[in-house]
């Protein structure tokens, strides 16, 4: 079975809702990939900006090199350190968990205020701990960054190849805005995942993911689509929650590459 699994794709999103950054490795750490998601937008009450309201934050292309991250937005770039970061700490929410955040800088904030046309801020989580999530299902708590509920998304590509077969219009995993994309011999047999390894990483699964009508915004353009949900909500229905891949946490840190093998 082990050899079937092999990790074609990895991604990480610095900035929440915003495009992500293909990666041929990553290092795992108990909040997720190094880098990704310790960033997010919020508005002038403090509130988080995610796709589901503002679709045009997937043309904002983050890039990181040299310690510095920068965006490209049309034919706009900015850019700060990864490490900056003003000091006054900011309770924000992430859904129903708290999080404290601080500003990256006065001067970042501007400008995506600017190509967003009202004010925002963009804000980073610094430390393990500073957003905590609680799994209804496992009575759990997890320490996370600013992902919807939990540190990484695993896909097999039966399962993208699978809705696919059922779609007029072909679309790409980047619909799903994975971490981790593995070589499947059978669709959403990951749900069933338990524990196994990647590289140095031991890895557990937590439960399939709910998913919401982002999955219909089309990354290559902003716009909002019919699909995938409609289909998926043919086949893919549990108690009113639409499925497509599944939420994993890292039971330790250390880096995982594509083509690792998913060892059982």
């Amino acid at each position: 079975m082990g050899s079937v699994h092999v990790v074609k794709e990895i991604y990480i999103y610095p900035i929440k809702s915003l495009a992500g950054i293909s990666c041929m490795n990553a290092k795992a750490e108990e909040m997720g990939f190094e880098n990704d998601r310790r960033w997010m937008l919020i508005d002038a009450e403090n509130q988080m900006l995610t796709q589901r309201e503002h679709r045009i934050m997937s043309q904002f292309y983050p890039q990181i090199s040299d310690g510095k991250l920068s965006v490209t937005f049309q034919d706009q770039k900015h850019e700060f350190s990864i490490s900056e970061h003003l000091e006054t700490a900011l309770e924000v929410n992430v859904w129903d968990d708290k999080s404290e955040v601080v500003e990256v800088n006065q001067e970042t904030s501007k400008w995506f205020s600017k190509h967003l046309g009202f004010e925002c801020k963009l804000v980073k989580i610094l430390q393990i701990g500073n957003r905590k999530h609680e799994s209804s299902r496992l009575k759990e708590t997890f320490n996370v960054s600013l992902a919807d509920g939990y540190p990484y998304l695993l896909i097999g590509t039966e399962s993208l190849d699978f809705l696919n077969e059922k779609l007029e219009d072909k679309i790409t995993i980047l619909r799903f805005r994975p971490n981790i994309v593995i070589s499947s011999k059978n669709p959403h047999e990951e749900d069933d995942f338990h524990t196994f390894k990647i590289g140095e990483v031991q890895f557990k699964n937590i439960k399939p993911c709910g998913r919401c009508i982002m999955v219909n915004n089309d990354p290559q353009n902003g716009k909002l689509k019919k699909e995938p949900l409609k289909t998926l909500s043919k086949y893919r229905n549990v108690n009113n929650s639409v499925l497509f891949g599944t939420n994993i946490v890292s039971l330790n840190s250390g880096i995982i590459s594509v083509g690792d093998k998913i060892v059982f």
